[in-house]
């Protein structure tokens, strides 16, 4: 396999859509065929290898993890200041989309996995058993603002900075300017040189990012058939049987596979766009008819304490140690740090993608604060409003979220605003379409990935688009444990990504250095 990697016009402007780097897709689609039938002939062996993978992970991996998006964050608002911040990426004078179909996009990506279902559970199981950090008294007002902070940890400034603020700067340099593959390896380039293009540790980090998106994908695709059936149950009193969560995940691979097909300038932007506009008329709506002041009151009251704990909650260890047991960071601040880490390289290439024409400082500000601040206000109206109805009416939320049930909180929540029904429908309309603009743009770059090109061939997109769908259906049919194994096995596959991202720590400021340099 050869490389243009001094003729970054051939590498970036002239692919060969059917090329496919056959190693790497036989050992992406190989692992996770793996995955589907040890689940279907053996789900206590399955469990078994990724509990004990999940434990080791979460064990020694987790304050790697919380130094590394820490680091990533702060890096990433020191280079905002630099004079090479203003430096425009892409090789293109100006940008390929409107800044509200770029932030559309954006919006999509995290939020897809859990906007609507974990903004409503999330801030709700917090307030019912206070972060270990604040010790609050249970389902009290005092409760309130700890249960919004550590939610706002988990999808705030953090999250949002390890899916591609500093990675897409490496990138878009390395990919536009320098001609290496759009890519996982090249973020290993700073390190290994050509070794991580063309050896076999570049095929070894592109199989590890794919495989992470695969399952941090999936994960959503086959907990969304089983939310989505819940609330069709709960409305129209559709069986929440096997048949209906299969229909639902076949409609919504229908949607995301043509939405990939079609490409970034239709599909992807244009469900991006939808779901944005309904997202924020919901937004409107429960604002303007749920308890506004108390929203208010709780979002100023919660990011106060977000920010004034932000490191104690960034760095909290509690009875974890360096390397003890991590208890209750296993199943929150790790369990979302590798979810998000797992996306961190495939998100930087979609971003890389969408983004060409842009600054170095537009795209960090983008990321790293703009959409986190929207994110935890969107938190704040729908968990924000629950905790609300909860203190005005003991059980009227709690009663239904028992046992950790996502759909059921969210759906006790919109039934008790006016037009409740209506409201609820639109709320499963708009997870399916959040999820698909995910499951849309991940197929895409998955593809992009496999043929080393900006675009992919028809057949690989496909493939992979109805490949997840075929793998979350197979999980679900096993019940919610196969699904939940993995969103364990996320955390486990984080583990060599998180080892992917960290030459962006100095190669973005080196880059941008660089870039100040150029223009003085």
């Amino acid at each position: 396999m050869t490389y243009q990697t001094h003729n970054p016009t051939v590498a970036a402007q002239s692919p060969r859509p059917g090329h496919i780097n056959k190693p790497l897709f036989a050992i992406t689609g190989g692992f996770i065929a793996i995955f589907c039938l040890i689940a279907l002939f053996d789900l206590e062996l399955l469990s078994l290898i990724v509990d004990t993978s999940f434990a080791f992970s979460a064990q020694y991996f987790g304050l790697y993890w919380q130094l590394l998006l820490l680091a990533t964050f702060l890096i990433g608002l020191v280079i905002i200041f630099l004079p090479g911040g203003k430096a425009i990426m892409g090789t293109m004078a100006r940008p390929e989309f409107s800044v509200f179909q770029w932030g559309s996009m954006i919006m999509c990506t995290l939020l897809a996995g859990g906007g609507v279902f974990w903004a409503a559970g999330e801030p709700m199981a917090h307030f019912l058993s206070s972060p270990p950090l604040f010790g609050a008294e249970a389902g009290t007002p005092a409760a309130v603002a700890p249960a919004l902070a550590q939610s706002f940890m988990h999808w705030g400034f953090l999250a949002w900075a390890i899916l591609g603020a500093l990675t897409t700067i490496m990138l878009m340099h390395y990919h536009y300017e320098k001609g290496l593959p759009l890519a996982p390896r090249t973020l290993l380039y700073p390190l290994f040189g050509d070794r991580a293009i063309k050896g076999p540790i570049g095929l070894i980090a592109d199989a590890s990012c794919i495989i992470a998106v695969v399952a941090g994908t999936v994960g959503p695709i086959g907990f969304l058939g089983l939310q989505v059936s819940y609330g069709l149950n709960a409305l129209f009193g559709i069986p929440d049987a096997f048949a209906t969560q299969a229909i639902v995940i076949a409609g919504l691979v229908t949607l995301y596979t043509l939405s990939a097909m079609s490409g970034l300038t239709r599909g992807i932007q244009l469900l991006s766009k939808i779901n944005v506009i309904l997202a924020g008329g919901l937004l409107v709506f429960m604002l303007v008819l749920g308890p506004t002041a108390f929203i208010f009151k709780s979002y100023f009251a919660g990011f106060t304490s977000y920010i004034a704990n932000f490191f104690d909650m960034a760095l909290y260890r509690g009875e974890a140690g360096l390397f003890g047991e991590p208890g209750w960071l296993g199943w929150w601040t790790v369990f979302f740090w590798g979810w998000f880490m797992g996306y961190g390289p495939l998100m930087a290439m979609f971003i890389a993608r969408i983004s060409r024409g842009r600054s170095i400082r537009s795209i960090i500000i983008m990321l790293s604060l703009v959409a986190p601040v929207i994110t935890t206000f969107w938190f704040t109206i729908i968990g924000g409003s629950g905790i609300a109805f909860e203190l005005g009416n003991t059980g009227s939320v709690s009663t239904a979220f028992e046992g950790f049930n996502l759909p059921a909180a969210l759906l006790a929540i919109t039934q008790q605003l006016p037009l409740g029904f209506l409201v609820s429908l639109l709320f499963l309309i708009l997870t399916t379409i959040f999820v698909a603009t995910t499951g849309d743009s991940m197929t895409y770059v998955i593809s992009v990935a496999m043929s080393d090109e900006d675009r992919s061939s028809m057949p690989v997109r496909v493939f992979w688009g109805v490949g997840m769908g075929l793998m979350a259906v197979i999980l679900i049919s096993l019940g919610a444990g196969g699904v939940g194994k993995l969103q364990s096995f996320i955390v486990v596959t984080a583990v060599p990504v998180s080892l992917v991202l960290l030459p962006s720590l100095w190669d973005a400021v080196r880059i941008t250095l660089a870039k100040g340099r150029e223009n003085t």
